[in-house]
């Protein structure tokens, strides 16, 4: 488990989780959030010293209204890697998350050198729209994000305390946080340009994919792998949009190819 902490930067004071050893890494977690006991998260601390921030609207990061955009939003990541005293990271985003690393190292290709991006969001292909998150119900998630979706359900669900008021009021207010935060990138569609500016990306990167993602399908990672000079595609079977917890270790040797 990773330790809490906190940074400040301009316009908030952001909770991170920080652990492990070896080369630098942060790491930006997607609409659903993180967990301290994160299998992706404790899988990249075996070989890393991992710096995973909690964005604003998650965990205990209050939300902050002065980020607005997706060039808020990437800034704010500088600002993180600035707080943590890092030099040139290692930058790993999962979904919105990757969408946040992209940018980062489309608008800034001189001070990142490695970057692994898990199933991002930010193209948009009229032939393969991706779905509306915002209107999905709670039951549908787990087919779109896991290829077992049997145990996607049973993650999900997993210490939901549905007749407890209490709990459920606290859990409405988080989830309300986290899709506020979220729809400013994602609403009413994921793409915010980034289509234009993957070629400024000099990074070696990766790109990880589960072949049953149905959230953001699979033929978006040749177009990802497309745009970034150099890149490399990898796909997972048997792993879905949450690859992150259906294989963790995959993704954990994805990012070791980098160095």
């Amino acid at each position: 488990m990773l330790d809490l902490k906190t940074a400040p930067t301009r316009h908030a004071d952001v909770r991170y989780l920080e652990g492990g050893a070896g080369d630098p890494l942060v790491y930006f977690h997607g609409a659903g959030g993180m967990t301290p006991d994160d299998p992706l998260l404790v899988a990249l601390a075996e070989n890393h010293h991992v710096f995973a921030p909690y964005l604003p609207g998650y965990g205990e990061t209050e939300d902050c209204p002065a980020l607005r955009d997706m060039l808020d939003y990437t800034l704010l990541g500088w600002d993180l890697v600035r707080a943590f005293g890092l030099t040139d990271p290692i930058l790993v985003g999962h979904s919105m998350g990757g969408m946040i690393a992209a940018e980062m190292a489309a608008v800034a290709p001189n001070d990142v050198s490695r970057l692994a991006l898990i199933a991002p969001a930010g193209l948009w292909l009229e032939d393969h729209p991706i779905p509306d998150m915002f209107t999905l119900l709670p039951y549908e998630l787990p087919a779109y994000l896991f290829h077992d979706v049997e145990a996607g359900t049973k993650l999900l669900t997993a210490g939901l305390k549905l007749d407890d008021p209490q709990f459920l009021q606290d859990y409405l207010v988080r989830n309300a946080r986290q899709l506020g935060m979220a729809g400013k990138l994602l609403f009413p569609i994921p793409e915010r340009g980034l289509a234009q500016r993957l070629y400024r990306i000099t990074s070696r990167t990766v790109i990880v994919w589960g072949e049953s993602d149905r959230m953001i399908p699979p033929v978006y990672g040749p177009a990802f792998e497309a745009g970034i000079a150099g890149a490399r595609l990898v796909n997972i079977p048997e792993a879905g949009h949450m690859v992150t917890l259906e294989n963790p270790a995959a993704i954990a040797e994805a990012v070791a190819s980098l160095a």
